[in-house]
């Protein structure tokens, strides 16, 4: 079933994409082998970094207009001929434990468009602002659309998976509110490759934004972190202005990292996913018969650069936990 999705999601079908996803977020046992698999054959097709497609994350604080900001980027992408995949990760219904679809409403775009694919997906409860199945999700759609948007939950200071996810991280400020000389202690501003002041149309509060920005990113080089040289960008969702801007931004970015540069930030996000399916399963003292964290990243590296998936790994080591916890030997 897993291998029937796989041809489909790289062919770009959108049936089988819906299908993938909606496996890789079945949270049954019986589902890990599929997903598994799946995300195997993905990873194995020719030409492609881990899936390919350009990751592209969009964060920010609650409200800044993030929803907004990614369908119009969206629009912009395929008006140049890019196929877009989006996963909008919103908050849980504590009734249903599902998305409560609040990102996916304020997205417009035509259902008949092929080379335009947006998923909801529910946080589950997790920090952090991601979905606990956003990594495999967004290979899925890494393999079936050039350019992958992954819009977080509004999120605060300290919430930065995103960076384990994404290519190229955009943070989203609002302008009056605050948020640049509010993140400025935090370590989610060291996190960004490009900022982005949205809702430029308001004009001064946008200038006022974009200056404190500035001052911020300068203020954070000055002290040693990062070089100050960070994108800060303005776009407005109503007249289209700024967009292209980005596009450019985003492009650059991308070419700068190259082949090389995304590999490994995909690997480091890799790494991370296998140590968080542990840590969540097994904890600390499972951890530790693996040898501790130092060990444990050694052998995740090796058995990616065998070509193996994050949850196969960790299914992988999950076992041998599993058997060193029931012969006592930790």
């Amino acid at each position: 079933m897993a291998d029937d999705f796989s041809a489909g999601v790289l062919a770009g079908d959108k049936a089988a994409v819906a299908a993938a996803l909606n496996l890789v977020e079945d949270r049954r046992p019986e589902a890990r082998e599929k997903v598994s698999t799946l995300l195997d054959a993905l990873a194995r097709a020719p030409g492609r970094i881990g899936g390919a497609g350009h990751r592209i994350g969009i964060t920010g604080p609650p409200g800044v207009g993030k929803s907004t900001l990614c369908a119009a980027l969206g629009r912009q992408l395929r008006a140049a001929g890019r196929r877009v995949g989006v996963v909008a990760v919103d908050p849980s219904s504590v009734r249903s434990g599902g998305a409560l679809l609040g990102d996916r409403t304020r997205m417009t775009f035509d259902p008949a468009d092929d080379g335009f694919f947006v998923r909801s997906l529910s946080t589950g409860g997790e920090a952090g602002g991601l979905s606990w199945a956003a990594n495999a999700a967004v290979r899925v759609l890494g393999a079936a659309y050039d350019v992958v948007l992954v819009e977080t939950t509004g999120v605060g200071q300290t919430e930065t998976d995103i960076v384990n996810v994404a290519d190229t991280v955009v943070f989203v400020v609002q302008p009056g509110s605050g948020d640049a000389l509010q993140f400025l202690k935090a370590g989610i501003m060291e996190i960004p490759d490009i900022f982005v002041v949205n809702k430029s149309d308001l004009g001064g509060l946008a200038d006022r934004a974009l200056s404190d920005l500035s001052a911020a990113l300068h203020a954070l080089g000055a002290a040693g972190v990062g070089d100050g040289a960070t994108p800060v960008l303005a776009v407005s969702s109503v007249d289209g202005k700024g967009f292209d801007a980005l596009m450019a931004a985003l492009d650059q970015h991308a070419g700068t990292l190259g082949f090389d540069g995304i590999a490994a930030r995909r690997a480091q996000g890799a790494r991370a996913w296998v140590r968080r399916l542990l840590m969540r399963r097994y904890g600390e003292l499972g951890i530790a018969t693996l040898g501790g964290f130092p060990d444990l990243d050694a052998r995740i590296a090796a058995e990616l650069s065998g070509g193996s998936s994050p949850p196969a790994i960790a299914a992988t080591l999950g076992a041998e936990i599993e058997q060193a916890l029931r012969l006592g030997t930790v």
